[in-house]
């Protein structure tokens, strides 16, 4: 099953990426481009796509659209400036013909962060409940000790088969 994890820049995308592979907090730096790894979970394969969120790199998600059943979307928590570009870029993914039929696992990161957004805030700012033509889910989590991310997966792959 296709995933693509995508975000804006230093949102932890690649962190989560680790931590579902190893359970474990691996120091990254800026993803040019992808990392591409399996992860299985109870018998199910997922090809997960981390796609690097910089603002010159956004452009190009739309080249790893082919195919895919999930977009994982990783928002910062704290990042309240940007969270009207992150809701830009979720709306055009969804409105993008390749994506038309993929499931949307929010994730509401950094939540151990002093001051950050609640899912409840991120998910109203982002008018989740709008979509209708996609099932969606968010889920608060800590990349950094993975808290919330096994919650996600559940819920991805409980959507197998369900169309």
């Amino acid at each position: 099953h296709k995933v693509i994890i995508v975000g804006l820049d230093n949102a932890g995308k690649t962190t989560i990426l680790y931590q579902f592979l190893m359970n474990e907090v691996v120091h990254t730096s800026p993803t040019i481009g992808s990392n591409v790894e399996e992860i299985v979970v109870k018998n199910t394969h997922f090809l997960m796509w981390d796609i690097g969120g910089q603002e010159s790199l956004r452009s190009s998600w739309n080249t790893y659209y082919s195919n895919t059943e999930f977009i994982i979307l990783v928002v910062d928590s704290i990042d309240r400036e940007r969270l009207a570009i992150t809701k830009e870029e979720l709306y055009r993914m969804l409105a993008h013909e390749d994506l038309r039929k993929a499931a949307v696992l929010i994730f509401a990161n950094k939540q151990d962060m002093k001051g950050c957004m609640t899912a409840a805030e991120i998910s109203k700012y982002l008018t989740l409940s709008s979509i209708k033509d996609h099932p969606w889910h968010i889920q608060s989590c800590c990349a950094l000790t993975g808290e919330g991310l096994c919650q996600g997966l559940e819920w991805m792959t409980s959507r197998i088969g369900v169309r």
